[in-house]
Protein backbone atom coordinates (compact mmCIF):
# COMPACT_ATOMS: atom_id res chain seq x y z
CA UNK A 1 0.00 0.00 0.00
CA UNK A 2 1.15 3.48 -0.50
CA UNK A 3 2.27 5.51 1.91
CA UNK A 4 1.35 8.24 0.43
CA UNK A 5 -2.49 8.18 0.14
CA UNK A 6 -5.34 9.89 0.92
CA UNK A 7 -9.12 10.40 0.77
CA UNK A 8 -11.55 12.70 -0.03
CA UNK A 9 -15.20 11.43 1.15
CA UNK A 10 -18.07 13.12 -0.36
CA UNK A 11 -20.89 13.45 2.49
CA UNK A 12 -22.65 16.42 1.20
CA UNK A 13 -25.97 15.04 0.02
CA UNK A 14 -29.29 15.59 1.33
CA UNK A 15 -31.43 12.54 0.75
CA UNK A 16 -34.27 14.32 -0.09
CA UNK A 17 -36.56 10.65 -0.24
CA UNK A 18 -35.19 9.99 2.96
CA UNK A 19 -37.75 12.72 4.64
CA UNK A 20 -35.23 13.68 6.99
CA UNK A 21 -33.24 16.63 8.44
CA UNK A 22 -30.63 14.10 8.68
CA UNK A 23 -27.57 14.29 6.19
CA UNK A 24 -27.81 11.04 3.62
CA UNK A 25 -24.65 9.50 4.92
CA UNK A 26 -25.66 9.53 8.31
CA UNK A 27 -28.37 6.82 8.19
CA UNK A 28 -27.18 4.06 9.51
CA UNK A 29 -26.56 0.47 8.42
CA UNK A 30 -26.45 -2.20 11.04
CA UNK A 31 -26.83 0.40 13.73
CA UNK A 32 -23.46 2.47 12.16
CA UNK A 33 -23.66 5.42 10.13
CA UNK A 34 -22.82 4.54 6.18
CA UNK A 35 -19.90 7.47 6.42
CA UNK A 36 -18.81 5.42 9.53
CA UNK A 37 -18.55 2.31 7.66
CA UNK A 38 -16.54 4.73 4.26
CA UNK A 39 -14.34 5.66 6.49
CA UNK A 40 -12.97 2.95 8.44
CA UNK A 41 -12.65 1.16 5.17
CA UNK A 42 -10.18 3.97 4.38
CA UNK A 43 -8.26 3.53 7.43
CA UNK A 44 -8.18 -0.19 7.20
CA UNK A 45 -6.58 0.06 4.11
CA UNK A 46 -3.98 2.83 5.91
CA UNK A 47 -5.68 5.74 4.55
CA UNK A 48 -5.91 7.87 7.57
CA UNK A 49 -5.37 11.49 5.50
CA UNK A 50 -9.43 12.09 5.29
CA UNK A 51 -11.22 15.14 4.62
CA UNK A 52 -14.85 15.08 4.16
CA UNK A 53 -16.93 17.16 2.07
CA UNK A 54 -20.01 18.37 4.23
CA UNK A 55 -23.24 19.95 2.69
CA UNK A 56 -26.68 19.66 4.16
CA UNK A 57 -26.91 20.01 7.53
CA UNK A 58 -23.05 20.31 7.52
CA UNK A 59 -22.67 20.21 11.19
CA UNK A 60 -23.91 17.16 11.92
CA UNK A 61 -21.21 15.50 10.06
CA UNK A 62 -18.76 17.82 11.59
CA UNK A 63 -19.89 17.26 14.85
CA UNK A 64 -19.72 13.44 14.40
CA UNK A 65 -16.16 13.14 12.77
CA UNK A 66 -15.21 15.78 16.00
CA UNK A 67 -11.51 16.43 14.43
CA UNK A 68 -11.12 12.82 13.15
CA UNK A 69 -10.36 14.33 10.18
CA UNK A 70 -10.66 17.23 7.84
CA UNK A 71 -13.88 18.90 6.23
CA UNK A 72 -14.85 21.19 3.81
CA UNK A 73 -18.42 22.62 3.17
CA UNK A 74 -20.15 21.92 -0.18
CA UNK A 75 -22.19 25.23 0.16
CA UNK A 76 -24.47 24.08 -3.11
CA UNK A 77 -24.77 20.82 -4.35
CA UNK A 78 -23.63 20.80 -7.71
CA UNK A 79 -22.76 17.98 -8.59
CA UNK A 80 -20.07 15.45 -7.49
CA UNK A 81 -17.32 17.23 -9.15
CA UNK A 82 -18.05 20.21 -7.77
CA UNK A 83 -18.20 18.50 -4.24
CA UNK A 84 -14.42 17.61 -5.11
CA UNK A 85 -13.44 21.08 -6.11
CA UNK A 86 -14.41 22.09 -2.37
CA UNK A 87 -11.35 19.88 -1.07
CA UNK A 88 -9.01 21.56 -4.10
CA UNK A 89 -6.84 23.90 -1.26
CA UNK A 90 -6.76 20.37 0.53
CA UNK A 91 -6.01 18.63 -2.31
CA UNK A 92 -2.83 21.17 -3.83
CA UNK A 93 -1.32 20.28 0.04
CA UNK A 94 -0.86 16.91 -1.27
CA UNK A 95 0.49 17.01 -5.20
CA UNK A 96 2.58 13.81 -4.83
CA UNK A 97 -0.29 11.81 -3.65
CA UNK A 98 -2.73 9.28 -5.04
CA UNK A 99 -6.04 10.37 -3.69
CA UNK A 100 -9.32 7.67 -2.83
CA UNK A 101 -12.34 9.44 -4.10
CA UNK A 102 -15.45 7.80 -2.75
CA UNK A 103 -19.29 8.62 -1.40
CA UNK A 104 -20.27 8.63 2.22
CA UNK A 105 -23.32 6.63 1.50
CA UNK A 106 -21.58 3.47 -0.06
CA UNK A 107 -21.37 1.37 3.14
CA UNK A 108 -20.00 -1.76 1.19
CA UNK A 109 -16.44 -0.52 -0.31
CA UNK A 110 -14.64 -2.25 1.37
CA UNK A 111 -10.61 -2.17 2.43
CA UNK A 112 -9.60 -5.38 0.71
CA UNK A 113 -11.48 -3.38 -2.71
CA UNK A 114 -9.64 -0.29 -2.06
CA UNK A 115 -5.85 -1.73 -1.33
CA UNK A 116 -6.41 -3.46 -4.85
CA UNK A 117 -7.50 -1.08 -6.61
CA UNK A 118 -4.40 1.27 -6.00
CA UNK A 119 -2.14 -1.74 -6.16
CA UNK A 120 -3.62 -2.02 -9.69
CA UNK A 121 -3.67 1.98 -10.11
CA UNK A 122 0.25 2.16 -9.33
CA UNK A 123 0.83 -0.50 -11.32
CA UNK A 124 0.04 0.38 -14.28
CA UNK A 125 0.26 3.73 -14.16
CA UNK A 126 -3.07 5.27 -14.12
CA UNK A 127 -4.39 9.06 -14.14
CA UNK A 128 -7.30 7.54 -12.66
CA UNK A 129 -8.47 3.81 -11.69
CA UNK A 130 -12.42 3.36 -11.42
CA UNK A 131 -13.74 1.02 -8.85
CA UNK A 132 -16.72 -0.89 -11.09
CA UNK A 133 -18.70 -3.97 -10.55
CA UNK A 134 -20.45 -6.35 -13.16
CA UNK A 135 -24.21 -6.71 -12.12
CA UNK A 136 -27.32 -8.08 -13.60
CA UNK A 137 -29.62 -5.15 -13.52
CA UNK A 138 -27.39 -2.35 -14.50
CA UNK A 139 -30.10 -0.46 -13.86
CA UNK A 140 -29.95 3.58 -12.68
CA UNK A 141 -25.96 3.61 -12.52
CA UNK A 142 -23.61 4.67 -14.91
CA UNK A 143 -21.83 2.87 -17.49
CA UNK A 144 -18.26 1.63 -17.92
CA UNK A 145 -17.30 2.54 -21.67
CA UNK A 146 -13.85 0.17 -22.71
CA UNK A 147 -11.44 0.44 -25.64
CA UNK A 148 -8.84 -1.52 -26.27
CA UNK A 149 -6.31 -0.05 -23.90
CA UNK A 150 -8.67 0.50 -20.96
CA UNK A 151 -11.05 2.68 -20.05
CA UNK A 152 -12.47 5.67 -22.62
CA UNK A 153 -15.58 6.84 -20.16
CA UNK A 154 -18.35 6.31 -18.21
CA UNK A 155 -21.77 7.92 -19.41
CA UNK A 156 -24.32 8.45 -16.43
CA UNK A 157 -27.78 6.01 -17.34
CA UNK A 158 -29.74 9.46 -18.00
CA UNK A 159 -27.21 9.97 -20.94
CA UNK A 160 -26.85 7.07 -22.27
CA UNK A 161 -27.79 5.65 -25.09
CA UNK A 162 -29.89 2.65 -25.45
CA UNK A 163 -26.94 0.22 -26.68
CA UNK A 164 -24.94 1.87 -23.69
CA UNK A 165 -27.69 0.85 -21.14
CA UNK A 166 -26.83 -2.76 -22.00
CA UNK A 167 -23.30 -2.63 -20.51
CA UNK A 168 -23.12 -4.54 -16.94
CA UNK A 169 -20.47 -3.15 -15.75
CA UNK A 170 -21.12 -0.08 -13.66
CA UNK A 171 -19.22 2.39 -11.73
CA UNK A 172 -19.43 2.39 -8.02
CA UNK A 173 -18.45 6.03 -7.62
CA UNK A 174 -14.90 5.33 -6.19
CA UNK A 175 -11.98 6.01 -7.90
CA UNK A 176 -8.15 6.57 -7.57
CA UNK A 177 -6.71 9.54 -8.91
CA UNK A 178 -3.17 10.95 -8.89
CA UNK A 179 -3.85 14.19 -6.86
CA UNK A 180 -2.02 16.59 -9.69
CA UNK A 181 -3.95 15.00 -12.14
CA UNK A 182 -7.32 15.27 -10.51
CA UNK A 183 -6.90 18.77 -9.89
CA UNK A 184 -6.05 19.63 -13.79
CA UNK A 185 -8.88 17.43 -14.61
CA UNK A 186 -11.36 19.34 -12.11
CA UNK A 187 -10.51 22.96 -13.79
CA UNK A 188 -11.77 21.72 -17.08
CA UNK A 189 -14.84 20.18 -15.85
CA UNK A 190 -18.01 21.62 -17.66
CA UNK A 191 -21.97 21.27 -16.35
CA UNK A 192 -22.82 20.34 -20.03
CA UNK A 193 -25.24 17.62 -18.76
CA UNK A 194 -28.98 17.05 -18.37
CA UNK A 195 -28.80 18.18 -14.78
CA UNK A 196 -26.32 21.20 -14.91
CA UNK A 197 -24.47 19.41 -13.07
CA UNK A 198 -20.70 19.10 -12.57
CA UNK A 199 -19.91 15.56 -12.86
CA UNK A 200 -16.81 13.32 -12.05
CA UNK A 201 -16.80 11.07 -14.16
CA UNK A 202 -15.83 13.79 -16.94
CA UNK A 203 -12.59 13.88 -15.65
CA UNK A 204 -12.11 10.22 -17.08
CA UNK A 205 -12.51 11.58 -20.60
CA UNK A 206 -10.37 15.07 -19.67
CA UNK A 207 -7.60 13.10 -19.07
CA UNK A 208 -7.84 10.62 -21.79
CA UNK A 209 -8.00 13.64 -24.01
CA UNK A 210 -4.83 14.59 -22.71
CA UNK A 211 -3.28 11.34 -23.32
CA UNK A 212 -3.39 10.17 -19.67
CA UNK A 213 -4.28 6.62 -18.59
CA UNK A 214 -7.48 5.26 -17.47
CA UNK A 215 -8.59 1.90 -16.11
CA UNK A 216 -10.77 0.05 -14.13
CA UNK A 217 -10.27 -2.38 -11.49
CA UNK A 218 -13.76 -4.93 -11.22
CA UNK A 219 -14.57 -5.58 -7.40
CA UNK A 220 -14.89 -8.99 -6.97
CA UNK A 221 -17.31 -7.58 -4.25
CA UNK A 222 -20.73 -6.50 -6.42
CA UNK A 223 -22.31 -5.19 -3.04
CA UNK A 224 -19.20 -1.93 -3.72
CA UNK A 225 -22.33 -0.22 -5.57
CA UNK A 226 -25.17 -0.53 -3.13
CA UNK A 227 -26.39 2.78 -2.15
CA UNK A 228 -29.95 4.26 -1.03
CA UNK A 229 -31.66 7.23 -1.58
CA UNK A 230 -34.77 6.37 0.16
CA UNK A 231 -36.41 4.64 2.84
CA UNK A 232 -36.19 1.49 1.11
CA UNK A 233 -33.43 0.92 -0.23
CA UNK A 234 -31.53 2.04 3.57
CA UNK A 235 -33.89 -1.56 4.49
CA UNK A 236 -32.50 -3.28 1.74
CA UNK A 237 -29.30 -2.20 2.87
CA UNK A 238 -29.72 -3.40 6.43
CA UNK A 239 -30.93 -6.70 5.34
CA UNK A 240 -27.92 -7.30 2.83
CA UNK A 241 -25.79 -6.29 5.62
CA UNK A 242 -27.28 -8.34 8.28
CA UNK A 243 -27.38 -11.44 6.26
CA UNK A 244 -23.26 -11.28 5.39
CA UNK A 245 -22.68 -11.08 8.94
CA UNK A 246 -25.21 -14.22 9.51
CA UNK A 247 -23.61 -16.02 7.19
CA UNK A 248 -19.99 -15.41 8.08
CA UNK A 249 -20.94 -16.89 11.74
CA UNK A 250 -22.96 -19.79 10.41
CA UNK A 251 -19.06 -20.56 8.68
CA UNK A 252 -17.75 -19.92 12.17
CA UNK A 253 -20.08 -22.69 13.78
CA UNK A 254 -22.51 -20.52 15.07
CA UNK A 255 -26.09 -21.49 15.72
CA UNK A 256 -29.22 -19.94 14.12
CA UNK A 257 -32.57 -21.38 14.42
CA UNK A 258 -34.39 -18.97 12.96
CA UNK A 259 -33.20 -15.27 11.92
CA UNK A 260 -36.01 -13.21 13.02
CA UNK A 261 -35.52 -10.37 14.13
CA UNK A 262 -31.67 -11.38 14.33
CA UNK A 263 -29.59 -7.80 13.82
CA UNK A 264 -25.75 -8.06 14.82
CA UNK A 265 -23.12 -5.74 14.12
CA UNK A 266 -20.01 -5.89 11.85
CA UNK A 267 -17.46 -5.63 14.65
CA UNK A 268 -19.41 -8.66 16.89
CA UNK A 269 -17.38 -11.46 17.82
CA UNK A 270 -19.40 -15.10 18.38
CA UNK A 271 -17.56 -17.95 19.67
CA UNK A 272 -18.30 -21.29 18.01
CA UNK A 273 -21.29 -23.67 19.69
CA UNK A 274 -23.45 -20.44 20.54
CA UNK A 275 -26.70 -20.44 19.61
CA UNK A 276 -28.73 -17.54 18.85
CA UNK A 277 -32.27 -17.40 19.11
CA UNK A 278 -35.14 -14.99 17.94
CA UNK A 279 -35.51 -11.11 18.54
CA UNK A 280 -31.57 -10.53 19.55
CA UNK A 281 -29.35 -7.39 18.58
CA UNK A 282 -26.01 -7.51 19.39
CA UNK A 283 -24.28 -4.37 19.14
CA UNK A 284 -20.55 -2.39 18.99
CA UNK A 285 -17.19 -4.43 20.35
CA UNK A 286 -19.44 -7.18 21.74
CA UNK A 287 -17.13 -10.73 22.13
CA UNK A 288 -19.35 -13.78 22.97
CA UNK A 289 -17.37 -16.87 23.57
CA UNK A 290 -18.29 -20.30 22.95
CA UNK A 291 -21.44 -22.79 23.98
CA UNK A 292 -23.66 -19.56 24.95
CA UNK A 293 -27.05 -19.23 24.38
CA UNK A 294 -28.29 -15.68 23.63
CA UNK A 295 -31.84 -15.17 23.84
CA UNK A 296 -34.89 -14.66 22.79
CA UNK A 297 -35.33 -11.24 22.76
CA UNK A 298 -31.78 -9.82 23.99
CA UNK A 299 -30.16 -6.80 23.29
CA UNK A 300 -26.03 -7.02 24.01
CA UNK A 301 -23.88 -3.83 23.36
CA UNK A 302 -20.26 -3.31 23.95
CA UNK A 303 -20.35 -6.17 26.14
CA UNK A 304 -17.81 -8.76 26.64
CA UNK A 305 -19.16 -12.35 27.26
CA UNK A 306 -17.74 -15.69 28.99
CA UNK A 307 -18.48 -19.03 27.25
CA UNK A 308 -21.72 -21.39 28.42
CA UNK A 309 -23.50 -18.15 29.71
CA UNK A 310 -27.01 -18.21 28.99
CA UNK A 311 -29.19 -15.17 28.74
CA UNK A 312 -32.75 -14.83 28.02
CA UNK A 313 -34.74 -11.33 27.56
CA UNK A 314 -31.48 -9.78 28.93
CA UNK A 315 -30.35 -6.19 28.08
CA UNK A 316 -26.79 -5.64 28.44
CA UNK A 317 -24.50 -2.48 28.20
CA UNK A 318 -20.43 -1.97 28.25
CA UNK A 319 -20.84 -4.56 30.66
CA UNK A 320 -18.79 -8.04 31.89
CA UNK A 321 -20.18 -11.69 32.14
CA UNK A 322 -18.15 -14.09 32.82
CA UNK A 323 -18.70 -18.02 32.18
CA UNK A 324 -21.51 -20.34 32.93
CA UNK A 325 -24.02 -17.30 33.72
CA UNK A 326 -27.09 -17.44 33.77
CA UNK A 327 -29.31 -14.73 33.39
CA UNK A 328 -32.75 -13.68 32.67
CA UNK A 329 -35.59 -13.57 31.76
CA UNK A 330 -36.06 -9.44 32.01
CA UNK A 331 -33.01 -8.36 33.39
CA UNK A 332 -31.21 -5.04 32.72
CA UNK A 333 -27.45 -5.27 32.90
CA UNK A 334 -26.30 -1.47 32.86
CA UNK A 335 -22.94 -0.07 31.77
CA UNK A 336 -20.03 -0.77 33.86
CA UNK A 337 -21.28 -3.95 35.91
CA UNK A 338 -19.52 -7.23 35.98
CA UNK A 339 -21.55 -10.38 36.73
CA UNK A 340 -18.74 -13.34 37.22
CA UNK A 341 -18.57 -16.58 36.73
CA UNK A 342 -21.73 -18.68 37.58
CA UNK A 343 -24.18 -16.52 39.00
CA UNK A 344 -27.61 -16.47 38.23
CA UNK A 345 -29.87 -13.87 37.77
CA UNK A 346 -33.68 -14.19 37.73
CA UNK A 347 -36.54 -11.88 35.89
CA UNK A 348 -37.24 -8.30 36.88
CA UNK A 349 -33.30 -7.90 38.10
CA UNK A 350 -31.49 -4.82 37.15
CA UNK A 351 -27.89 -4.25 37.87
CA UNK A 352 -25.65 -1.19 37.48
CA UNK A 353 -22.25 -0.42 37.93
CA UNK A 354 -21.74 -3.07 40.02
CA UNK A 355 -19.62 -6.36 40.59
CA UNK A 356 -21.11 -9.71 41.50
CA UNK A 357 -18.90 -12.11 42.71
CA UNK A 358 -19.03 -16.21 41.44
CA UNK A 359 -22.27 -17.90 42.25
CA UNK A 360 -23.97 -15.49 43.84
CA UNK A 361 -27.70 -16.06 43.50
CA UNK A 362 -30.72 -12.64 42.72
CA UNK A 363 -33.30 -14.29 41.83
CA UNK A 364 -36.20 -12.10 41.07
CA UNK A 365 -37.35 -7.88 41.67
CA UNK A 366 -34.67 -6.71 42.99
CA UNK A 367 -31.89 -3.74 42.47
CA UNK A 368 -28.06 -3.75 42.43
CA UNK A 369 -26.69 -0.46 42.01
CA UNK A 370 -23.12 1.02 42.97
CA UNK A 371 -22.61 -2.09 44.64
CA UNK A 372 -19.83 -5.08 45.20
CA UNK A 373 -20.91 -8.03 46.00
CA UNK A 374 -19.22 -10.91 47.33
CA UNK A 375 -19.30 -14.64 46.40
CA UNK A 376 -21.87 -16.95 47.20
CA UNK A 377 -24.59 -14.54 48.44
CA UNK A 378 -28.26 -14.82 48.09
CA UNK A 379 -30.45 -12.22 47.60
CA UNK A 380 -34.28 -12.71 48.20
CA UNK A 381 -37.36 -11.24 46.34
CA UNK A 382 -37.87 -7.59 46.61
CA UNK A 383 -34.44 -6.38 47.73
CA UNK A 384 -32.99 -2.67 46.97
CA UNK A 385 -29.62 -1.27 47.12
CA UNK A 386 -30.79 2.29 48.09
CA UNK A 387 -27.73 3.96 46.26
CA UNK A 388 -28.92 7.82 45.78
CA UNK A 389 -29.53 10.15 49.08
CA UNK A 390 -30.80 12.97 46.63
CA UNK A 391 -26.84 14.74 45.98
CA UNK A 392 -24.58 12.11 45.54
CA UNK A 393 -24.34 8.40 44.95
CA UNK A 394 -22.75 5.98 47.25
CA UNK A 395 -21.39 2.21 47.07
CA UNK A 396 -22.82 -0.71 48.61
CA UNK A 397 -20.41 -3.32 49.90
CA UNK A 398 -21.80 -7.31 50.70
CA UNK A 399 -19.36 -9.83 51.57
CA UNK A 400 -18.91 -13.41 51.15
CA UNK A 401 -21.82 -16.00 51.82
CA UNK A 402 -24.40 -12.99 52.91
CA UNK A 403 -28.00 -14.13 53.03
CA UNK A 404 -30.09 -10.43 52.38
CA UNK A 405 -33.29 -11.40 53.10
CA UNK A 406 -36.54 -10.55 50.98
CA UNK A 407 -37.60 -6.91 50.85
CA UNK A 408 -34.78 -5.78 52.16
CA UNK A 409 -33.17 -1.90 51.90
CA UNK A 410 -29.42 -1.52 51.97
CA UNK A 411 -29.26 2.48 52.70
CA UNK A 412 -25.59 3.01 50.99
CA UNK A 413 -23.03 3.27 52.48
CA UNK A 414 -23.52 0.46 54.10
CA UNK A 415 -21.47 -3.00 54.26
CA UNK A 416 -22.57 -6.18 55.05
CA UNK A 417 -20.18 -8.56 56.50
CA UNK A 418 -18.96 -12.38 55.77
CA UNK A 419 -22.29 -15.01 56.01
CA UNK A 420 -24.11 -12.42 57.95
CA UNK A 421 -27.87 -11.93 57.09
CA UNK A 422 -30.48 -9.70 57.12
CA UNK A 423 -33.99 -10.82 57.95
CA UNK A 424 -37.03 -9.62 55.70
CA UNK A 425 -38.37 -6.58 55.66
CA UNK A 426 -35.43 -4.83 57.12
CA UNK A 427 -34.24 -1.49 56.59
CA UNK A 428 -30.08 -1.27 56.90
CA UNK A 429 -28.57 1.64 57.28
CA UNK A 430 -25.37 0.66 59.67
CA UNK A 431 -23.06 -1.88 58.75
CA UNK A 432 -23.70 -5.32 59.52
CA UNK A 433 -20.55 -7.15 61.59
CA UNK A 434 -19.36 -10.69 60.18
CA UNK A 435 -22.07 -13.50 60.74
CA UNK A 436 -24.67 -11.12 62.59
CA UNK A 437 -28.68 -11.34 61.84
CA UNK A 438 -29.31 -7.49 61.06
CA UNK A 439 -33.59 -7.09 62.28
CA UNK A 440 -35.37 -4.38 61.93
CA UNK A 441 -38.77 -4.37 62.15
CA UNK A 442 -42.13 -2.70 64.33
CA UNK A 443 -44.05 -4.18 66.60
CA UNK A 444 -46.96 -5.20 65.37
CA UNK A 445 -50.20 -4.85 66.35
CA UNK A 446 -53.79 -6.22 65.80
CA UNK A 447 -57.34 -4.68 65.84
CA UNK A 448 -59.98 -7.31 66.54
CA UNK A 449 -62.82 -7.60 64.17
CA UNK A 450 -61.48 -4.88 61.67
CA UNK A 451 -61.89 -7.33 59.17
CA UNK A 452 -65.98 -7.98 59.74
CA UNK A 453 -66.85 -4.60 59.79
CA UNK A 454 -65.19 -3.60 56.53
CA UNK A 455 -66.59 -6.95 55.30
CA UNK A 456 -70.29 -5.91 56.62
CA UNK A 457 -69.78 -2.47 55.27
CA UNK A 458 -68.78 -3.85 51.80
CA UNK A 459 -72.08 -6.01 51.57
CA UNK A 460 -74.43 -2.86 52.79
CA UNK A 461 -73.00 -1.16 49.44
CA UNK A 462 -73.95 -3.91 47.07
Amino acid sequence: MSNNSCAVILAGGQGKRMKSELPKPMFEVLGEPMLEWVMTACERSDINDLCVVTGYNAEVIENYVDGRCKTVYQPQRMGTGHAVMMAVDWLKERPQSNVFIVCGDSPFIDSETITAALEQHIRQDNAVTIITAKVDDPKGYGRILRGQNGVIGIVEEKDSTDEQKKINEIGSGAYWFKSERLIEALNEIKPNNSQGEYYLTDSVYILINHGFRADAYIAPNSDVVLGANDRKGLLMLNNVARNAVIDKLLADGVEFTCTDGVTIGRNVTVGAGTKILQGTIIRGDTVIGENCVIGPNCLIEDCIIGSGVTLNSVQAYKSQIDDNAKIGPFVHIRPDSHIMAKVKIGDFVEVKNSTVGERTSISHLTYVGDSDVGSNVNFGCGVVTVNYDGEKKHRISIDDNAFIGCNTNLISPVKVGKSAYTAAGTTVTKDVPDGALAIERGELHFKDGFGDKRLKLRNSRK
